[in-house]
């Protein structure tokens, strides 16, 4: 693990996360894509649009600075998609999105959820290498679902509990 991840402390979300949650998010989007109005809902309303639904927020810091986050939304069969995730760009490629996933997969194992979901795009092969390297596997199209957003192409899930997912 490189020296930046080995010094990241995770934690769930807290009051005054919310600017910096939505900082990371629009920073990468804005870069790559364009920020979608489901983007806007959810990062600029965290604690109603996740937290208050079920879900979770993780944030990562190094040196009391916010570098990552990542949340679970609650989804209506019991699993959790996993969205939001973002690295600060200075620090991509350090093993940091690597430990806020790993983080977010055990607060769903610890929650019980039975399966992970994630969207994202093709263009993010980084992402899709990480995702495929801590066991999410890409769903075949007949069970793909459409997406809220224009940007997803991807679709991928981890099995947490075989007997409870669908």
């Amino acid at each position: 693990m490189d020296a930046i991840a080995d010094a990241v402390f995770i934690r769930p979300f807290q009051s005054g996360d919310a600017e910096a949650f939505r900082a990371l998010n629009e920073a990468w989007i804005a870069a790559i894509f364009a920020i979608e109005e489901k983007d806007r809902e959810v990062l600029e309303h965290p604690v109603e649009k996740i937290l208050a639904r079920g879900g979770h927020i993780l944030m990562a810091f190094v040196d009391n600075r916010p570098v990552g986050c990542g949340a679970l939304l609650a989804m209506p069969d019991g699993g959790y998609e996993v969205a939001k995730m973002a690295v600060d760009e200075t620090l991509r490629g350090q093993g940091i999105g690597r430990k806020l996933l790993m983080a977010l997969i055990e607060q769903a194992r610890s929650i019980g959820a039975p399966r992970l979901y994630l969207e994202t795009n093709h263009r993010l092969a980084n992402a899709i290498h990480l995702y495929e390297s801590c066991g999410f596997m890409h769903l075949p199209p007949e069970r793909v679902k459409p997406s809220p957003y224009v940007r997803s192409d991807v679709s991928m899930e981890m099995v947490l509990a075989p007997s409870l997912a669908r």
